[in-house]
């Protein structure tokens, strides 16, 4: 956001809302776009050209976004966006409402969608078998299982403000445990708060919801795969060689796909 006021040149300058991702998402902000009336531009940046930058910056643009959004926000961002608000108040003799936090039931509505599309991932995991060996006391079965994950840093780092509310909020509707770990302990620590859910009677749960609440992103692709893992493990046809070859597949094609 500027500094209210006139530049030195006489123009008037305005917020900008922008969302960042990888360019393999463009399919998700034209979509967007298109359902904002064609609002906001797109940047492309990086030395790989591969940072997609989707732009708002119009008052028009930025006043229908605030209206769509206004009072469904659940971290921390809601922070800023009182800030952009209270801007617009003042600049333009506005009278918009301050946007309070959303406590809304998550399952009534598609906010963890929109959370994975960011944050979330859909693991495969394929254990090889191996047989007794010098250095190996026990053989080790083949083992295929799925995992769907978030994680989060403990503080929104613009705004100095916990993300524990919110992710101990997903761990109970998830009907899991929220566990800390540090990345970088030695050279740059940062705590992070993680999320998974593993185990076919809690993923059931998950293939529910995003069925329900469809990902329409890359992540989307992802889910897509992810579930149909699901359902060969439900009917058993991971223990067959053909099953098993056929995720192997999936699995190669899930990591060749990704970008972050």
């Amino acid at each position: 956001m500027p500094a209210l006021g006139n530049t030195t040149l006489n123009r008037i300058l305005n917020p900008r809302i922008i969302f960042t991702s990888h360019i393999n998402n463009l399919g998700l902000y034209a979509y967007i776009q298109n359902e904002l009336g064609g609002i906001g531009r797109f940047q492309v940046t990086g030395q790989s050209q591969s940072a997609l930058r989707y732009i708002i910056g119009d008052v028009k643009g930025i006043l229908l976004f605030i209206n769509l959004i206004h009072g469904k926000l659940r971290t921390p961002k809601n922070f800023r966006f009182n800030e952009l608000i209270k801007f617009l108040n003042i600049k333009y003799s506005l009278e918009i409402p301050e946007s309070l936090l959303d406590t809304s039931d998550f399952l009534n509505n598609s906010w963890l969608t929109g959370f994975t599309e960011a944050d979330g991932h859909f693991g495969i995991k394929i254990v090889e078998s191996k047989s007794k060996s010098e250095t190996r006391k026990r053989s080790v079965s083949e083992n295929i299982s799925l995992k769907f994950r978030l994680d989060q840093r403990s503080y929104d780092k613009p705004n100095s403000s916990s993300m524990y509310p919110i992710m101990e909020s997903l761990a109970s509707f998830l009907s899991r445990k929220l566990n800390i770990y540090t990345i970088d302990p030695h050279s740059n620590p940062r705590e992070v708060l993680s999320l998974s859910v593993t185990g076919i009677n809690y993923l059931e749960f998950i293939v529910n919801y995003f069925n329900k609440y469809p990902l329409i992103g890359v992540k989307g692709t992802d889910f897509k795969h992810w579930e149909v893992v699901y359902h060969m493990i439900i009917s058993k046809e991971h223990l067959t060689e053909a099953g098993r070859l056929k995720i192997r597949a999936i699995a190669y094609e899930m990591k060749n796909n990704k970008y972050n």
